[in-house]
């Protein structure tokens, strides 16, 4: 029999989401949810380290909760919960930070960034605008993850590190308390490939800080505007194109099924079908597929949907889950 494995996801409380996300990074961790024991917690302390308008910070955590449920996420089956409705994790974070050296803090990638942009800005505090939530996040992650006896953790490729570091203080734990308790060592589970990767409108990456994304909740004519200026060359109609170098194509291509996706290459790379009819093709199956799921966010952001008793619900069930483990580690360390 396999063994089981329980996987934690952190999901950021900033900004809109975009296509890119959804097929990247969304429905790749739903497809895992329907045959793992998943949990899933908003961010939203981690977001005070660069969020201080709080009426945005609000928005943005329900706006991301519905995302996610929109998109198709299972409440019944993935546990979703706020960071900050389960103070367990802040007590975890507590403790780990007593058995955390410094040195391991100031090796981090974040703080190390923060401190070569004022050392390349010839600022001679090198830790100008440099907050202790930044410094310490690393240890808020492993908390987040130790705190409900994570052993899988989906992250991207940029994340290494965190996971590094949260094996090593649960390890550095281990090796002080384990006769008492011990944490399961957490291990990433990264993407595979780029195929995941969208590009965006000018064939970059599609990400908000190039402002080439197309908004996964755009109201259908604004999304129909979008789809019809992203750019292409001036091939004639009659020309072949080739669909691999089409931004349009390979946008079409995550969404429309094979048939339909095999049969607009045939004609592109046979000529007779122009940009702006394949634009139309793009628009067509993003408006299919984007519609039930916009039309459900837009009533899970009213005041009155079930969106707040959801993420209640689930705060119920991760803080019974952290409760277990806050205790065996209390007792562990001498304070029970």
């Amino acid at each position: 029999m396999a063994a089981t494995h329980t996987y934690l996801t952190g999901i950021q409380t900033s900004g809109e989401p975009h296509i890119g996300n959804y097929v990247g990074a969304i429905k790749p961790a739903l497809a895992a949810a329907e045959s793992s024991d998943t949990l899933y917690f908003l961010a939203d302390y981690h977001a005070l380290n660069s969020v201080k308008d709080p009426a945005k910070l609000r928005h943005s955590i329900r706006s991301v909760a519905a995302t996610w449920l929109a998109c198709g996420l299972d409440p019944e089956r993935t546990v979703l919960y706020r960071q900050s409705s389960v103070p367990e994790v802040f007590e975890l974070a507590t403790i780990l930070s007593s058995i955390t050296s410094k040195g391991l803090m100031n090796r981090a990638h974040a703080y190390k960034a923060a401190r070569d942009r004022n050392a390349a800005a010839g600022n001679e505090d090198l830790d100008a605008g440099v907050n202790m939530g930044l410094f310490n996040y690393p240890i808020l992650m492993a908390a987040d993850i130790l705190i409900m006896a994570a052993d899988r953790v989906p992250v991207g490729r940029d994340q290494v590190q965190h996971i590094e570091y949260t094996a090593d203080i649960a390890g550095t734990f281990n090796h002080l308390y384990g006769e008492s308790y011990t944490f399961p060592i957490p291990e990433g589970v990264y993407p595979e490939g780029e195929a995941s990767i969208l590009p965006g409108v000018d064939g970059r990456k599609m990400s908000k800080s190039y402002d080439n994304h197309i908004p996964l909740f755009l109201p259908e004519n604004k999304l129909k505007k979008l789809v019809r200026r992203i750019p292409t060359d001036s091939t004639p109609v009659e020309d072949p194109k080739d669909p691999d170098t089409s931004v349009v194509f390979q946008l079409l291509a995550q969404f429309a099924d094979a048939e339909r996706t095999a049969a607009i290459r045939k004609r592109l790379e046979a000529g007779g079908m122009g940009w702006g009819e394949l634009k139309n093709e793009l628009f067509e199956v993003l408006n299919a597929e984007l519609t039930p799921l916009r039309e459900r966010y837009e009533a899970l952001m009213h005041p009155d949907s079930e969106l707040d008793a959801i993420l209640a619900a689930g705060a119920v069930r991760a803080r019974e889950r952290a409760r277990g483990v806050l205790s065996r580690v209390r007792a562990a360390v001498g304070i029970d």
